[in-house]
């Protein structure tokens, strides 16, 4: 018996269902819900994630300056991890550290040390295997290579015999910092890390005083509410925000007045992890003339007219010659 043109109709639709398929020209497929754990690599159940699925780029000879996740291992960049992969060589700071971002990723290249107390031996051994066409990687333990580490004269060296040096950017702390701050972005100097010694430490202080711009530094956290304090006096009392654990589960920004900030860890103590700390410009609101007078008698008591004077030029943005002149009417008793 011959079946209408709606029953056939009907019989190939039920068809296409049981086998998975839209009779709907316009319908797609559902896509099937990722797995959120292949798309977490700092969860330590995701195990190793391969190095298959890399972009098949073939590296020419040179030197490679990779940037390395500050803490969450999930902020790799692609190129990064092809650049690792198909590497002859890694040289890192720690191989341990390293070690742990390759094994998640399934990276077998050759791994090397390179850091503040190998670098002149090394160095030598790194620029005959460029000379000889390798595929050199340098990484650091955290962030971009070269800011606060060794690299730098290993790449001048490159650079004075003409090798080719190139760069895979990625995370950096001092960055990431200065745009989770708050404070202005259009103008800034990284200035790494502060000297251990407070002496030392305030004059460094006291040359970026005048800069116009804002300020970031690098501390380690026994020293931080110290270094806090030193800002507070050098700077004056600015705004600042200290940054730490960066990208982690325990993420902290702390924002407030240099000595607020100060005051609180120097109450709680010493934090984990390292800190970067960022420092708004000199500030140029109206003060209190008997404010200036009594900040100006105070520097006057620690420093020469000449001193004192440029220091609290910094610091408030007044005119430079009317507090000369303020200041040596105080030191002859005028005032």
């Amino acid at each position: 018996m011959r079946r209408t043109a709606r029953a056939r109709d009907a019989a190939r639709a039920g068809s296409d269902r049981k086998a998975g398929r839209s009779r709907h020209p316009n319908r797609r497929p559902k896509a099937s819900k990722p797995d959120p754990r292949a798309l977490s690599p700092t969860d330590p159940a995701a195990g190793p994630q391969p190095a298959e699925g890399l972009p098949e780029t073939e590296l020419a000879p040179g030197l490679y300056l990779v940037a390395t996740p500050i803490g969450n291992l999930g902020d790799i960049t692609l190129r990064a991890l092809a650049v690792l992969h198909g590497a002859d060589r890694i040289l890192c700071e720690d191989t341990r550290v390293t070690g742990k971002l390759l094994a998640r990723y399934g990276i077998s290249t050759s791994l090397g040390a390179y850091h503040d107390h190998n670098a002149e031996h090394v160095r030598p051994t790194v620029l005959a295997a460029l000379r000889r066409g390798e595929r050199v990687a340098l990484v650091s333990d955290a962030g971009t290579p070269l800011v606060s580490d060794p690299g730098y004269k290993l790449v001048r060296a490159a650079l004075a015999e003409d090798l080719p040096v190139t760069a895979i950017p990625g995370p950096n702390a001092a960055i990431t910092a200065l745009i989770l701050s708050g404070l202005s972005p259009a103008a800034f100097l990284f200035a790494g890390f502060l000297p251990p010694r407070q002496a030392a430490r305030r004059r460094a202080l006291e040359r970026w005083a005048a800069v116009e711009a804002t300020l970031v530094f690098y501390e380690s956290t026994p020293r931080l509410a110290e270094s806090l304090t030193d800002m507070a006096e050098a700077l004056g009392n600015r705004e600042a925000a200290v940054a730490r654990e960066l990208t982690k589960l325990h993420e902290e920004v702390r924002r407030g007045r240099l000595a607020d900030v100060a005051a609180h860890y120097r109450l709680a103590g010493p934090p984990r992890g390292e800190a970067v700390v960022v420092v708004s410009g000199p500030e140029r609101g109206e003060l209190d003339p008997t404010e200036v007078d009594e900040r100006l008698r105070t520097t006057l008591a620690e420093l020469g007219v000449r001193e004192a004077t440029a220091k609290l030029a910094a610091q408030t943005g007044l005119p430079r010659g009317e507090l000369y002149r303020r200041a040596l009417a105080m030191r002859n008793g005028k005032e």
